[in-house]
């Protein structure tokens, strides 16, 4: 249960990123966040870190 779950988080993680990402770059309008620097800084970060949860999601299902 504990791989599906880090599965399932870091993939949001990593998809959320991507949206407060181009967000922040204003590529996305109708929002807050639209051609704010922070979110374009904030986002990348939320990817690697979802990336993380990913690797360790797989790591952890290919052992059981």
């Amino acid at each position: 249960m504990r791989g599906w779950l880090a599965l399932t988080l870091g993939l949001l993680a990593v998809v959320v990123g991507a949206v407060w990402t181009v967000q922040g770059l204003g590529y996305v309008g109708g929002s807050v966040m639209t051609d704010q620097r922070i979110w374009a800084l904030v986002g990348p970060v939320v990817i690697l870190i979802g990336l993380v949860v990913l690797w360790q999601g797989l790591k952890a299902r290919r052992r059981t």
